[in-house]
């Protein structure tokens, strides 16, 4: 055997091997770089999250997440502007809502700026009244479980904000471009509207 043909045979392994460790580098890299894959690097060091309450006209800015923890004040802040605001029934959120909202507004480029809460919290009084006037309340709403929002976000369109909640794939999304809001909850994914 030459030496041209006897290098080629000992050097087709090494750069078959070099060749798989590149492609699966870049196959790896583009899942990384992928919006969902990014959605997921714990690299924050803090989740903040902004509410104006559109029946009281409070607002609240808090960070709700620091350091890889939850946040007891945020947390209570929040629970108290997504109360029951017709009897001032107050209930523990379910913070993964707030990670789904703070996902979203990265999404959609609305960093900083307030959710207007169209409904957070609800008692089952208010929901059963609620249901009472109108087909679209569910009897058993994820609202009465701090598990559910009817938002919207000024100066994002309706429909752009649905669609970037349907893309999150983290719950459902129900869609009301006749009263004005999005709905986002932390059931299985789901959409209707």
């Amino acid at each position: 055997m030459t030496r041209r043909r006897l290098l080629s045979t000992i050097e087709q392994p090494h750069c078959h091997h070099r060749r798989r460790f590149l492609g699966i580098s870049l196959a790896t890299a583009a899942t990384l770089a992928s919006p969902a894959a990014l959605a997921n690097i714990g690299t924050e060091r803090e989740r903040h999250i902004a509410f104006l309450n559109l029946h009281t006209g409070e607002r609240l800015r808090t960070t709700y997440w620091a350091n890889g923890s939850y946040l007891d004040e945020g947390l209570d802040e929040i629970n108290h502007i997504l109360r029951d605001y017709r009897n001032d029934e107050v209930t523990s959120i379910d913070p993964e809502l707030m990670d789904i909202l703070h996902r979203l507004q990265l999404k959609v480029g609305g960093k900083g700026k307030s959710f207007e809460i169209i409904s957070g919290y609800r008692s089952p009084a208010t929901n059963a009244m609620l249901r009472a006037r109108s087909s679209g309340v569910a009897k058993r709403s994820l609202h009465m479980e701090g598990k559910a929002i009817d938002i919207r976000l000024p100066g994002c369109d309706l429909a752009h904000l649905r669609k970037a909640a349907l893309s999150l794939r983290a719950g459902g999304v129900g869609y009301y471009p006749k009263s004005g809001f999005v709905h986002v909850d932390t059931g299985r994914v789901r959409s209707w509207g």
